[in-house]
């Protein structure tokens, strides 16, 4: 029988605009960093316990985003959250 006794979620996001959406290179990065914040919010709502590693913004306006999330309640995760 196996158990998981410490566990993380490794993920990367690209927050990104469509192309045929007419707006200028900042008002993309403005929107973009809008839905970062919202992104965050969401979690912090959940009461998900997360770590931001990375936040990129690109040339093209996107926003890429490194983020280590909680597993489960019933997973010991001290040595990921200090």
């Amino acid at each position: 029988m196996k158990r998981v006794l410490s566990g993380c979620v490794l993920q990367t996001l690209v927050f990104l605009q469509r192309d045929d959406c007419e707006l200028t290179k900042e008002e993309q990065l403005a929107l973009n960093r809008e839905e970062v914040v919202k992104y965050k919010r969401e979690l912090e709502k959940n009461r998900t316990r997360y770590q931001l590693l990375a936040v990129e913004e690109q040339e093209d306006s996107s926003i890429i985003v490194h983020v280590r999330k909680h597993l489960n309640a019933n997973t010991d995760v001290s040595e990921y959250f200090n």
